[in-house]
């Protein structure tokens, strides 16, 4: 790709994160934080689904099941946990997301490959951020175990994701 094509393309990927990857700060209530949590497990195995089907290194579609297993199971954790506390977490991804997933839409093969790992980098490194200030510094002791609990993961997607960009240099 050409150097000024692939900065078009960089740019424009990377105006197109969702919300939550916008601001690092994490949200100011436990009822956002669900919320907040509950967006990115859903994009990120609608994201994860898409890398199953589009990606064109074995190990990218690889790693998109990995996305749909884990933020699947995440997503029902949350919605356990959203249940004990009488509070909701969204049942679909938001407008937003939305715009995300239609912009990766018309990405196939090895420019897919570059844009899901662009983005999927950017996410988790910010999803982590949100996450371990909630795991040290949240109100609700249900909400800390859960995100201290969820980090792990989210940090291994981190690695992995950038192991996956180092190995595409």
């Amino acid at each position: 790709m050409p150097k000024t094509l692939y900065s078009i393309f960089l740019a424009a990927t990377l105006c197109c994160l969702p919300l939550y990857t916008k601001n690092p700060l994490p949200p100011k209530s436990d009822a956002a934080f669900l919320a907040m949590a509950a967006e990115a497990d859903m994009t990120l195995a609608h994201i994860g689904q898409m890398a199953e089907d589009r990606a064109a290194n074995t190990k990218l579609k690889n790693f998109g099941e990995t996305l749909v297993q884990d933020h699947t199971g995440d997503y029902q954790s949350l919605s356990i946990l959203a249940g004990k506390m009488g509070d909701t977490i969204p049942k679909a991804i938001d407008k937003i997301n939305t715009r995300e997933i239609t912009g990766l839409d018309r990405y196939h093969g090895k420019s897919f490959d570059h844009a899901f790992l662009l983005r999927e980098s950017a996410v988790h490194q910010k999803l982590a951020a949100a996450v371990r200030r909630e795991a040290e510094h949240g109100s609700n002791p249900d909400i800390k175990a859960y995100a201290t609990k969820a980090l792990p993961t989210i940090e291994r997607h981190l690695h992995e994701t950038q192991d996956l960009m180092k190995q595409r240099s």
